[in-house]
């Protein structure tokens, strides 16, 4: 098991961005920053006339690690100590997840908890509670 690095200060620069872009995206379009439903709705049919939104936020996404590299001369340094299975098995188990609870983290854990939304409370509640199982069980018992 490896030790995580604490960076409080990348730590609360990437958070008040989060937030930044979720109130703008809440101000000037009325919608929740939840990025399963954002990149969900990239594909057809098109339901209405955001589809330039919607892939300028998913791009925000993706250029972000580039942008760092720009920043400081190098990627972030990301270890997974799984392999590609468990990895394939993890993103359809999340895709799954997020569509069967209407939404993800981001949609439920920070714009729905703080509009008080207690369905996005229910939802953070067993994701979290099954997070924290999962990595007990992967870490102690196996």
């Amino acid at each position: 098991m490896t030790a995580s690095a604490f960076t409080p200060l990348a730590s609360l620069v990437g958070g008040g961005l989060i937030a930044l872009s979720a109130v703008m995206l809440m101000a000037f379009e009325g919608r929740i920053a939840g990025i399963s439903g954002i990149a969900s709705r990239l594909l057809p049919p098109y339901s209405d006339g955001a589809f330039a939104g919607r892939l300028a936020f998913v791009a925000g996404l993706v250029a972000a690690p580039l942008a760092y590299a720009g920043v400081t001369g190098s990627f972030p340094v990301q270890t997974i100590e799984a392999g590609w299975p468990l990895l394939v098995l993890a993103g359809l188990l999340v895709g799954f997840g997020s569509v069967w609870g209407n939404g993800c983290t981001s949609g439920h854990g920070i714009c729905g908890l703080s509009r008080l939304s207690l369905r996005s409370l229910v939802a953070v509640l067993v994701f979290m509670t099954t997070a924290i199982a999962t990595v007990f069980v992967t870490r102690h018992l196996l």
